[in-house]
Parts: C-alpha cells; structure tokens; sequence
C-alpha cells in the first residue's frame, strides 16, 4: 500500500556547501535530503522510501562546534511502500525452488509463495521448473502472479521486508508473463 507521510528530518550541510543565497542554500538541502533518504532504503514503521514530494519547512540552521557543518531541521512530504496483512499485491517470479517460488512485489524482492499455499499445483523439474495445473495457468519464472499477504517481517540488518503470500482466496493467481 503506498502511504503519504509528512516526516521531520535533520540535513547536516558541509560548511564549503554554504552560501549566502538562500536558493543555493535550499538547493544544497533538497539534494543532500534526497541522499539520505534513498540510502535509509526503509523503516520498520514507514516501509519502503520511495520519494519525496515537497519540502515542506526549513528550519534554523545550527553549527556544529567540531567540524563547522551547518544542521537544519526540515519536514517534507513522501511517499512510501509498505504491505499489510490480508493485502493483495501482484508480483513477479522470479525464483522457483522445489518448495516454492519468490515474487518481486515493487521494492519488495522476497514474497515467498510456498507450494502448500498453491492448491491444484504439483512441481514440474526440468531445465526451467515450473509449478504446473489443470485447472489454472503455469506459474514460472517472469510469470505475474496475483497473491494475498498472510505475513510480514522487517530484517532491520538488511533494511527490507519479507512477506510471506498465498493463492488461498477469489480471483488470486497468474495473470501472464511480465510486460
């Protein structure tokens, strides 16, 4: 589900980067803001990063006795990613295994779909496994698949979510090779 959120942050400026026009002075925040939020990636409460749509505040700048770097509070405006329990989503495969594949949902690249979660498919080895049925279509590698979450997990070392995804329900399934 993609969130709008309103976030306060702190953007520490290098001294050489100051001057005394303050559209210079905001462009050095955005760009540095825009750094450090795609390298945060995600948060447990937030999800995914995604971008940021205004800067809302800049606040007073504050030196820094050590190295002489200026911080700035500021609040902006984003958007971000996160998946909820009980949520469908569409994703591509992208790794089929013996006891399931993988799906890459958006910026989530680990939604496992476990065979015991795909009712009427049996696994098919070969050079290219797939995951076979009479009644539905193929599932294998570059298929979309449409699924509901049943499970989250946030791995705080990795900055990333897991999700755990079934078949069980209406209108859940594949939906075709990836356009």
């Amino acid at each position: 589900m993609f969130l709008k959120v309103k976030l306060p942050w702190n953007v520490v400026i290098p001294a050489e980067s100051l001057d005394t026009k303050g559209l210079v002075l905001q462009k050095s925040i955005i760009i540095r803001l825009l750094d450090e939020f795609a390298a945060k990636k995600a948060t447990k409460d937030l999800g995914y990063l995604l971008a940021v749509t205004t800067l809302d505040h800049i606040g007073e700048g504050k030196v820094r006795q050590q190295s002489g770097d200026v911080l700035f509070p500021v609040v902006f405006s984003g958007i971000t990613f996160k998946i909820f329990r009980g949520e469908i989503l569409e994703g591509v495969v992208h790794k089929v295994l013996k006891h399931g594949v993988f799906l890459k949902c958006g910026p989530i690249e680990n939604a496992y779909l476990s065979s015991i979660k795909m009712p009427g498919y049996s696994y098919t080895v070969g050079e290219n496994p797939v995951f076979r049925s009479e009644k539905q279509p193929t599932i294998e590698k570059d298929v979309v698949v449409r699924v509901i979450v049943i499970g989250t997990k946030w791995l705080e070392a990795e900055r990333e979510f897991q999700a755990l995804v079934s078949l069980d329900g209406d209108y859940l399934g594949p939906l075709g090779p990836e356009s």
